[in-house]
């Protein structure tokens, strides 16, 4: 590592205590940019670096509920507003028990540079609640969403931070979140949150985009070595909307998923996912996965282990943090794994990455391959603003291009610095610089 960037990095341990998941995020990017700052050393020039690992803004909140049985619970609120250089502040909400100021910024630090790759003019940001909404009924979430809301919407607007959802976020919950908005704000605000109902706001595409985009970047990496996805074996983890459209899109295009995954365990189809089973399994019944092997008998149920001993072409970590370890990341090589393409932010463990590297694996961080959801949250921004709503294929159009485009950029910037094939150094340096030209020009603020 240089020592201007190792200096910044020590100072980051320094001043967040406790925080390992927001450290491994930071010395990932910062590993990448060594070059960078050494072909480019004006961008270690006025704390550009310090700027960029310190948010703008943190935001921690009390959040006071009532549940069915009358009694008040008090959960934690997070928003921290990470880098508006691009434009306004852009990430979901997280509403997990494991949501904590580390989790929240280091998914935040990791939103700068897929926002970045996007082109979209959109800044970084990441919020949400130690609130678990499993199990809870609908009345209770809505009670808890409205008191989340009170507090959050202070400090968000279309211009200024635009939320959407994350894990425990659904269309459920972004419902309540804009009905509270527009109570207490008087305004029928549209473009404050994304992943809105399509009859008020939303866009076509939008629960897709994640998986999506996902396989798309799975396929422009394979198609760099003259392969496809026709006939290959694709494994999975998670269930929510990003794993579930990367198996419907990796299905459209001729391979077989066969693992999804919850926190109950995880579930293997030799046969292949039934798609229309698991999508009403997980979509409208809110079931677990366990209901899917109960109506499936070529299905079986795991609890221990992870998906990643299952043989495969390609996998697909779409279900939260250091999912994926250096043991899983030794069986995806034995097995015979050629692609590894992360829905989920930052699945796999440094030690696990360093093996797919050494591997010659085809590896796509998550900042690149899962920044889908993000592009059509933008896209949702942009029809919200000139009040059209578009058609899911020119939703999806615009979708594949953005993601081609984020391939390409990734590719050629890695081969600029002399590391070809190398998608991480390629997407933490094009993002960088595209936010570090931005912070120059607009001077020390």
């Amino acid at each position: 590592m240089n020592e201007k960037v190792q200096a910044v990095y020590e100072e980051v341990l320094r001043r967040n205590p406790g925080e390992p998941e927001f450290a491994q995020a930071v010395h990932e990017v910062l590993e990448s940019l060594s070059p960078v700052i050494d072909r480019h050393p004006d961008y270690a020039e006025y704390a550009l670096l310090e700027r960029l690992v310190e948010p703008e803004r943190q935001i921690l909140f009390r959040v006071p509920w009532v549940n069915d049985n009358g009694e008040v619970k008090v959960n934690r609120g997070y928003r921290v507003e990470f880098n508006s250089v691009l434009g306004p502040y852009k990430g979901g909400l997280r509403f997990h028990r494991s949501v904590n100021r580390n989790i929240v910024k280091f998914l935040g630090f990791e939103q700068i540079f897929k926002n970045a790759l996007t082109g979209r003019g959109l800044g970084a940001g990441k919020g949400g609640s130690d609130f678990d909404p499993h199990g809870k009924s609908d009345n209770e979430v809505m009670r808890f969403c409205q008191a989340f809301m009170t507090e959050l919407s202070r400090h968000i607007g279309a211009m200024t931070d635009v939320p959407a959802g994350d894990i425990g976020v659904g269309a459920r919950e972004i419902g309540y979140l804009f009905g509270q908005y527009r109570r207490l704000t008087n305004r029928y605000d549209t473009g404050v949150l994304t992943g809105k109902g399509l009859d008020w706001g939303g866009s076509l595409g939008r629960k897709e985009a994640t998986g999506y985009g996902e396989v798309y970047f799975a396929r422009d990496m394979m198609a760099t070595r003259g392969q496809d996805l026709e006939g290959k074996v694709v494994t999975v983890s998670g269930s929510g909307n990003v794993a579930i459209y990367a198996i419907e899109k990796a299905q459209a295009f001729g391979a077989k998923p066969v693992t999804f995954s919850d926190s109950s365990g995880w579930v293997y189809d030799e046969d292949g996912i039934d798609l229309d089973l698991l999508k009403e399994i997980k979509e409208v019944r809110r079931g677990r996965v366990a209901d899917y092997v109960a109506a499936r008998p070529s299905a079986v149920l795991n609890t221990e282990g992870r998906p990643w001993q299952v043989p495969c072409d390609v996998a697909l970590p779409s279900a939260t943090q250091n999912e994926l370890d250096e043991q899983d990341a030794i069986a995806l090589v034995k097995n015979g794994c050629q692609v590894v393409a992360e829905g989920a932010n930052m699945p796999s463990t440094p030690d696990a990455i360093e093996i797919f590297q050494e591997a010659d694996i085809l590896y796509g961080p998550g900042k690149a391959a899962n920044a889908g959801g993000v592009a059509v949250s933008a896209l949702e921004m942009q029809q919200n603003a000139s009040r059209a709503n578009w058609t899911f294929e020119r939703v999806e159009d615009e979708l594949a291009q953005i993601m081609v485009d984020i391939h390409e950029t990734c590719l050629a910037t890695a081969e600029e610095y002399g590391q070809p094939g190398d998608y991480v150094l390629g997407a933490n340096a094009a993002g960088f610089m595209r936010v570090a030209d931005a912070m120059k020009e607009q001077g020390v603020i």
